[in-house]
């Protein structure tokens, strides 16, 4: 199973001992993946800090006990309101070394994934530890190091290794064993993985932790981590050198913004293709009453799966970083939405969707495995962050003495036309490799707001599924006012365009699949799609609130 099925969250609003009866969450929420992660960020909450401070703890800690999916070794998109109401897109995204060129795949003319997913050049220059620095710097109330030292001391003490890692570890044991420092520190001597309960035990990672904590965030761009990986790389065939490190930035964007049926939606722009295309989506969406056609039904799946299929045939030629490609701002207009909405038959699928342009497309443009984690203060700051080493365990490769583990994501890009990558997407020019370009991402991270007030912070993790999971959180909660226990536990759906079917949860009712088969979508039944988390706030009852994926087990806490 892959890396983004085991990313999920749950969160219980506290009780005080003395009352009876459950009391609102009235100070702030966290929500991760995994329980340690969680107190981590509501230690920082309890002792001063503010949502920045309780994200970028997790963040941490998550790299600690869930490096299947995220780590200093990989990249995120952290957005943030501020109490003042505005809001702040840190790009800290993977970017392709120097020597990175189009055709680096390419093996007798074919493009070998192999080579993007796995080894020396999968890895791309990791920017998480860019972006929380920057984050902590300008709008925590927190030293970085506080959150360093906290993980630090976990690593070196130890945790009971989770369930879900144990199952990841077994899975990608044999992968793991072709790296020496990833074999010595992730499985036993004899190459068998952790068990569920074993107590692991991280000294390299704890000390690097450390050094950072000490060092500042120099030591891993320009200092001992960057000189290590290069060396590294040299002796192993990869393109990463020590300038890449140095010449990394991480980069401030303007977040996508639109509206629909009331709500303010904030979501990540370029090089995320969430928040355009989960804006698309909804601008689409408008012209139909899905209230009317209920939800589950199969009119309304089949609305929604065209929509999709519209949005994704726009992603694969669009979308890209756009310091080196021309993303139009007219993807996320009103009047292009209600353009594309005109193609939608109610009675039967579209086959073969051929992307569109929308007015302005060569001028007006975009300035040039995964977990998500949510967390909020009383004060008005929320976070949305996804953060990601793509596949599990990424590339595979824990530079030797570090503990750290690098990305794959250089598989994110369109290494050839017609090539799919892990996650079957197949993308255009725009998303071709080059030197120094950040790979296309679906992470979608998103926060919602009611009359300026934030009301929502929503993302998932499951590389494309990200979008419509997201997507479909906030269609349940909006259109049909569920609330987001109840939004999360709905069947999902996802569409991508290529290939063309219709993945479906087993859970949609057999009487609905037969429906959408009469329309001519071609159904894959599947047990689950990905793992989407939230945290919201309920006016009437004066709190936070915050639910896990039911398809899973994760942790959170509010109070």
């Amino acid at each position: 199973m892959k890396l983004f099925y085991g990313c999920l969250l749950l969160l219980f609003a506290s009780v005080p001992p003395t009352s009876a009866a459950p009391q609102p969450a009235v100070h702030g929420a966290v929500a991760t993946v995994n329980l340690l992660a969680t107190e981590a960020g509501m230690e920082a909450l309890q002792s001063g800090g503010n949502a920045v401070d309780a994200a970028i703890a997790a963040a941490l800690t998550l790299n600690v006990v869930d490096p299947q999916n995220s780590g200093l070794g990989g990249g995120c998109f952290f957005l943030i309101r501020l109490r003042d109401g505005s809001f702040v897109a840190i790009d800290g995204r993977e970017e392709a070394p120097g020597a990175a060129t189009r055709d680096m795949f390419l093996r007798d003319g074919k493009a070998d994934t192999h080579l993007s997913q796995f080894g020396a050049l999968a890895i791309a220059v990791p920017g998480a530890l860019a972006a929380y620095d920057h984050a902590s710097r300008h709008y925590g109330q927190m030293p970085l190091a506080r959150h360093l030292e906290t993980a630090a001391t976990l690593a070196a003490n130890g945790f009971e290794v989770s369930p879900a890692l144990s199952a990841r570890l077994k899975e990608h044991a044999m992968d793991l064993q072709r790296f020496p420092a990833s074999r010595a520190l992730m499985l036993h001597e004899n190459g068998t993985p952790w068990m569920a309960g074993d107590r692991w035990v991280q000294p390299t990672l704890a000390k690097s932790f450390r050094a950072i904590a000490e060092n500042g965030s120099s030591w891993f761009y320009e200092g001992p981590f960057a000189s290590a990986t290069a060396q590294w790389m040299k002796e192993n065939g990869g393109l990463v050198t020590a300038a890449d490190f140095k010449n990394y930035q991480l980069k401030l964007r303007q977040p996508v913004r639109t509206t629909y049926r009331g709500f303010e939606i904030v979501g990540f722009p370029p090089p995320s293709s969430g928040g355009v295309h989960v804006a698309q989506i909804l601008n689409i969406l408008e012209a139909f009453d899905l209230k009317r056609l209920g939800a589950g039904s199969p009119e309304f799946i089949h609305v929604v799966a065209e929509a999709m299929k519209l949005a994704f045939a726009d992603r694969a030629h669009w979308l890209g970083d756009p310091g080196f490609s021309n993303v139009p701002r007219g993807l996320v207009s009103k009047e292009y939405a209600r353009q594309l909405a005109k193609k939608i038959d109610l009675k039967q699928a579209m086959h073969g969707v051929e992307h569109d342009t929308p007015a302005g497309a060569a001028d007006d443009l975009f300035s040039k495995h995964t977990t998500h984690f949510s967390t909020a203060d009383a004060s008005g700051c929320w976070v949305a962050c996804t953060a990601t080493i793509n596949t599990s365990f990424g590339s595979k490769v824990m530079i030797p003495d570090t503990g750290i583990l690098m990305n794959n994501e250089m598989d994110d890009f369109a290494l050839q036309p017609g090539v799919a990558n892990f996650f079957g997407l197949v993308g255009a020019e725009a998303n071709a490799v080059a030197a120094g370009k950040r790979p296309l991402s679906s992470m979608s991270p998103t926060v919602l707001l009611h009359d300026g007030k934030p009301v929502l912070s929503v993302g998932a993790a499951g590389g494309p599924t990200i979008i419509s999971q997201t997507l479909l959180a906030i269609l349940y909660t909006v259109d049909f006012g569920m609330p987001i226990q109840k939004a999360l536990a709905m069947p999902r759906f996802h569409h991508q365009g290529q290939p063309d079917e219709l993945r479906i949860e087993q859970s949609v009712p057999e009487k609905t699949r037969r429906e959408l088969q009469k329309r001519g979508h071609r159904l894959v039944v599947v047990g689950s799609l990905g793992a989407a988390q939230a945290v919201s706030f309920d006016a009437k009852a004066g709190g936070f609130n915050g639910v896990s994926d039911p398809r899973g087990a994760g942790q959170g806490k509010a109070f």
